[in-house]
């Protein structure tokens, strides 16, 4: 399989099951966050993996309890929950979840050696945690895999925090919901070539 056809193949998918193999699941994940380049190779990205049983807390339980109160608190209408709570239980319903985070201790001390470049080291670190989720996820799809990517940060930051005795100096960037495809996809509609890219010298 070519690169681009890994990339082409890797989907934003919803409809998600729990026939993972869950140890293979978690090397891929680690294998592509380490080969994953960084400014200054730096290394920032921080994953949490949560398989089986301690994914399905996370959603029916984390993120229920926290967004719930979180739209309570926000005046959301009772009627919106419902949707959302459904939404949290397609989560639930999938394998695993990789919790990708940025280590701001690292970051910080980068801005000190390199005070040149202070303002761009949380940018770089930024793209370093895009890049490391979009490679695991590409790798998972090449298992086979159904992945999608969500952003219940910094919501959730606290809980997960606690409950799982994370570093204060890890910051949630995203969270990568992984499990066996139930569905098929739509293809994907793509822009106008023009509109996107511009070419000089050929």
């Amino acid at each position: 399989m070519s690169f681009l056809t890994s990339l082409a193949n890797r989907r934003s998918i919803y409809a998600l099951g729990k026939a993972v193999d869950l140890e293979k699941a978690t090397a891929t994940i680690k294998e592509a966050v380490r080969q994953s380049p960084s400014a200054f190779n730096s290394q920032t990205s921080r994953v949490l993996i949560l398989a089986g049983e301690a994914h399905d807390n996370l959603w029916l339980t984390i993120v229920a309890k926290d967004l719930k109160a979180e739209m309570d608190r926000q005046g959301v209408p009772e009627s919106v929950w419902s949707g959302t709570k459904e939404k949290l239980d397609g989560f639930a319903a999938a394998d695993l979840t990789a919790l990708f985070f940025e280590d701001t201790a690292v970051v910080k001390n980068l801005q000190e050696q390199f005070p040149l470049y202070a303002d761009n080291f949380p940018v770089w670190s930024e793209q370093s945690t895009d890049i490391a989720s979009v490679n695991a996820w590409t790798a998972l799809s090449e298992l086979g895999l159904g992945a999608n990517l969500q952003h219940y940060n910094p919501v959730i930051n606290e809980t997960v925090a606690k409950t799982y005795d994370i570093p204060e100096s890890w910051d949630l960037r995203g969270q990568l919901v992984v499990g066996s495809p139930e569905a098929d996809v739509s293809p994907k509609a793509f822009m106008a070539d023009e509109d996107r890219f511009k070419v000089f010298g050929l």
